[in-house]
């Protein structure tokens, strides 16, 4: 992408910002600078949500952003890579500055996810949920939806989810699982001037504005089948499919070698499970010297996983956005997480300049994942998000001021 700092002012009142400094503090001051925090004629940020490559300092970062922008809430995560209108971002920061003006945000952090307690979760997000219909004002289904951003590396991303979605009641749920470039070492969660591992950050936004949330993928299921016949379901490995060890009859199955199984080769040739009659992706991680497959979704004895291939990737993102266009009456911008090996597969195919074209096209900004969540669902190789639209579902009420609260869950 174009090398620098970029900034883009929404109809919505949204400012989005994105740099590739190569220090914390260099990409927070890049971005103050484009975005500043009470502008002329603009309205007042009241939550920020960052996205972050994992080779900052994240204790520099997180202070550099309080400082920022004082008086804003902050949410945020490690990433895989940005996602921008300007194209894909290896490194860097990537931030979205909601307004006081036109939406309206409670926010929450859930910790110790691996352990988690669903009830008192449950608990945490209906009282959220409370806070907001408390201070916010009755809106159309259309106008409210939540965002998870959960730990990539706590493998809870099932369990934390389900209780999330469960304790919301209808407000539709989409985010993504924190990254780290493919290191697996460690990955983080920013809230309220906080860095917490093992967590999640979940923010519950009313807006003004129409939104619709989404998701989008590229394969289709094949008639090959492998049933998981030896697994550990709380490490997410698999270490027989069919009978056999996992990584050779996944390999003998695709026509690789079992030794030269790589990122790229679980890209191009995903499994997929279906539930409810869809098929939702299950991709693999990486293989072990064992010669076992650990997954980025939790995968249990007796589960049937499909071989799927994939379809054309700009063909099938490019029709799910025209969509949201055309529900939307014109979208303003979009907030995608896209699933990291989305961008292998692209990339490999030589599709990243069409995604990119689409992605600048309908403003989207966001990161890449480790998984992405949908509703209920936690999901791998694919695109969600939230699509925001150009105009105020109700423009006499434009204009009243956010009222921002935080908690702890």
């Amino acid at each position: 992408m174009e090398q620098g700092t970029r900034v883009r002012r929404h109809l919505c009142g949204i400012r989005t910002g994105w740099t590739d400094a190569a220090e914390a503090r260099a990409a927070v001051s890049d971005i103050v600078a484009g975005i500043g925090g009470d502008s002329a004629g603009e309205s007042r940020i009241a939550h920020l949500v960052a996205f972050f490559s994992p080779d900052y300092d994240v204790d520099v970062l997180n202070a550099a952003l309080g400082e920022g922008f004082p008086g804003a809430s902050v949410s945020g995560c490690t990433m895989s890579g940005g996602i921008s209108p300007a194209g894909g971002l290896d490194r860097g920061l990537v931030v979205i500055a909601f307004p006081e003006r036109g939406f309206r945000i409670v926010s929450t952090v859930l910790d110790a996810i691996d352990h988690l307690d669903v009830e008192r979760t449950a608990t945490a997000v209906r009282a959220l949920r409370r806070t907001l219909e408390e201070t916010g004002r009755a809106r159309e289904p259309g106008g409210r939806f939540a965002i998870s951003l959960i730990d990539g590396l706590a493998n809870a991303e099932e369990t934390v989810v389900s209780a999330i979605a469960w304790a919301l009641d209808g407000i539709p749920l989409v985010g993504g699982s924190s990254g780290d470039d493919l290191t697996f070492r460690e990955t983080v969660v920013l809230h309220a001037g906080r860095i917490h591992r093992k967590a999640a950050a979940l923010l519950i936004v009313e807006s003004d504005y129409p939104t619709q949330i989404f998701k989008s993928d590229n394969f289709e299921p094949t008639s090959t089948k492998f049933v998981v016949t030896a697994s550990d379901d709380e490490r997410r490995t698999v270490h027989e499919l069919n009978a056999e060890p996992a990584a050779r009859e996944y390999a003998m199955a695709v026509g690789l070698d079992p030794e030269r199984l790589s990122p790229m080769s679980f890209a191009a040739y995903p499994l997929a499970v279906k539930v409810g009659g869809e098929y939702f992706c299950r991709s693999i991680r990486r293989m072990n010297a064992d010669g076992s497959l650990s997954f980025f979704c939790a995968i249990g004895e007796g589960v049937v996983l499909t071989l799927a291939q994939p379809c054309d990737i700009v063909a099938a993102t490019r029709a799910e956005l025209n969509r949201l266009d055309t529900a939307l009456g014109g979208v303003d911008l979009v907030i995608g997480f896209e699933c990291v090996l989305r961008r292998l597969d692209a990339q490999s195919r030589q599709a990243r300049q069409g995604i990119a074209d689409l992605y600048r096209r309908y403003n989207v900004v966001g990161f890449e994942t480790y998984g992405e969540q949908y509703r209920s669902m936690h999901l791998n190789q694919t695109f969600t998000g939230i699509a925001i639209g150009k105009t105020a579902i109700d423009k006499a009420t434009v204009g009243a001021p956010a009222v921002e609260r935080t908690g702890a869950g």
